[in-house]
C-alpha cells in the first residue's frame, strides 16, 4: 500500500478477480522471484509508482469460487510501502488509477477487507508521524518526496 500524506494509491482492477472493482494495488509473485521483489515490479507495472516495502501490514488468504469450483486461491501479503517516486497512472492490469483522500473512500466501494486495511494504514501512518513530530524516534512513515497526481 502506498501512502502520499493523507492519500492512498488505488486502482480499479482491469481483469480478474474483481475485474472493475477499485482496490488496492497488487499481483502474483513470479517463479524464482522474491516477494518484495514482486511487490517492487508489481506496484511500477500497474501504478507506475516506484516503491520500497517498510512494514508488512497483513497476511491474508482470498479463495474465489464459482459455484463448487475454486477459481483462484491467493495468499495476499499487504505491505506499507515508501514511495521513491514516478507518476500514478493505471498500467497492467489496472484500468485506472487515482490518490484517494480518507473522506473519499466510501464513493470507491472498496471490498470491505481492502477498506479496513486502508483505514488501518492511514491511522498507523498519522501515529508515526506524530511520533516523529515530537522526537519519538525514527518514524516508518513514506519517503515521498514530492506529490505525484494520478
Amino acid at each position: 500500500m502506498a501512502l502520499l500524506g493523507e492519500r492512498v494509491a488505488l486502482i480499479r482492477r482491469g481483469k480478474p478477480p474483481l475485474e472493475g472493482r477499485w482496490t488496492i494495488p497488487g499481483g502474483t509473485v513470479e517463479l524464482g522471484e522474491g516477494l518484495e521483489q514482486a511487490l517492487v515490479r508489481e506496484m511500477l507495472e500497474e501504478t507506475g509508482l516506484r516503491v520500497r516495502p517498510l512494514k508488512i501490514l497483513t497476511v491474508f488468504d482470498r479463495i474465489l469460487r464459482e459455484n463448487e469450483r475454486v477459481r483462484y486461491h491467493y495468499v495476499i501479503v499487504d505491505y506499507w510501502c515508501a514511495v521513491l517516486g514516478g507518476e500514478l497512472r493505471a498500467g497492467s492490469d489496472a484500468a485506472a488509477a487515482a490518490w484517494v483522500a480518507p473522506g473519499e473512500l466510501e464513493r470507491y466501494d472498496l471490498p470491505s477487507p481492502a477498506l479496513e486495511l486502508v483505514r488501518a494504514a492511514l491511522t498507523l501512518s498519522r501515529g508515526a508521524a506524530r511520533a516523529s513530530s515530537i522526537g519519538l524516534g525514527e518514524a516508518r512513515t513514506p519517503n515521498v518526496g514530492r506529490p505525484t497526481r494520478g
